[in-house]
């Protein structure tokens, strides 16, 4: 590739030089992708990457590059097939928050692993097959169920599942599944109000204010539940501002598509794994149901396997919510005291 400066570079692919180049270096060494006799590796990535940040048409691709349609079809193809082979490198692996965390949106919920919450993407689908993927809203959507870390690396994706879908129905699939979704005992994840709140993933108190528009010019939690829930939006958020990047930086995903439905979840795919990638290499120039094969770790206890409520983990919020209250309440007498004794002086 043309040496190009970083800013060209993100205009062009969403991710400066020494992001692309490692890239590249991935592909040839993880992913299995080669240089033909007619095209380099970077040649090769560099379309693969401005078809997904600019959602352009094969004949315009062929304008650009000079390359013929089923060139540029067969090496979009070859990369897609290299991406799908980087999970296990780009994928982050779960990390509980630690009892001695000193994160100020994590701190209130120990051993939680993170976030998940599904969005919609749209997308074009034979007319036999519109009625199953036509969502709430009348459009024809895969439903992509996105779990997150703490500080906003994909640890799974399962795209594929029909946009009439519910996001529980989808959570279900998830954790069913052989390399699915795996959350060990005594872990959790937290998840919005339309999820189950049960073991292993730790929902808000319905019928509360609960998102964070609800708590600015200055109004404050006027129960314990309303305390939790603002905590709990505030730490949640991190899975909304992935799948807002996400589609901020990939055009492909914010329009309809004409590749099949396979080949677009592995779109998908592909993108969350691009996302994770251009996290971890602190890029800062950004201000049919198919899921990814990824490696299970051995754990110690048999990981959560169902979704039905109990009585054990809706005490375990109300402990949870009552905990974060009365640190509330400490921090606040402690406050008054410090200016009490400032007065006194």
């Amino acid at each position: 590739m043309v040496s190009i400066s970083d800013l060209a570079c993100f205009n062009l692919l969403r991710m400066n030089r020494a992001t692309f180049d490692k890239l590249c270096y991935m592909l040839r060494d993880v992913g299995g992708l080669k240089p033909s006799k007619h095209m380099l590796i970077d040649e090769q990535v560099a379309i693969f990457l401005h078809i997904l940040a600019h959602h352009v048409k094969n004949r315009v691709i062929q304008h650009n590059f000079g390359r013929s349609g089923e060139t540029i079809s067969r090496y979009f193809n070859l990369v897609l097939n290299g991406m799908m082979r980087l999970g296990n490198m780009l994928l982050k692996k779960p990390e509980p928050v630690p009892e001695d965390s000193n994160d100020d949106k994590w701190k209130w919920f120990k051993h939680c692993l993170g976030a998940l919450d599904g969005t919609h993407v749209k997308m074009r689908v034979p007319s036999p097959d519109k009625a199953r993927y036509r969502n709430r809203k009348g459009e024809i959507t895969t439903n992509v169920l996105g779990v997150c870390s703490q500080d906003g690396y994909f640890i799974y994706v399962l795209p594929g599942w029909e946009g009439s879908a519910a996001d529980g129905r989808v959570l279900r699939d998830a954790i069913s599944r052989r390399n699915g979704l795996r959350v060990p005992q005594g872990q959790y994840y937290l998840v919005d109000a339309r999820y189950t709140n049960c073991e292993g993933f730790l929902a808000p108190y319905r019928g509360q204010r609960y998102h964070l528009s609800e708590w600015r010019e200055g109004r404050h939690p006027r129960n314990v539940r309303e305390y939790f829930n603002m905590r709990h939006s505030s730490a949640r958020n991190v899975i909304e501002r992935c799948f807002g990047i996400l589609k901020s930086r990939w055009a492909i995903l914010r329009s309809p598509s004409f590749y099949p439905i396979r080949t677009y979840n592995r779109i998908i795919i592909a993108c969350c794994l691009l996302h994770n990638l251009i996290h971890q290499e602190g890029d800062l120039l950004e201000d049919e149901v198919e899921e990814l094969e990824v490696d299970v770790d051995r754990m110690d206890y048999p990981p959560i396997q169902n979704l039905d409520t109990s009585d054990e983990w809706a005490t375990f919020r109300d402990n949870l919510a009552n905990e974060c209250s009365m640190l509330l309440l400490l921090i606040g007498l402690l406050h008054e005291r410090v200016i009490l004794s400032l007065v006194t002086l």
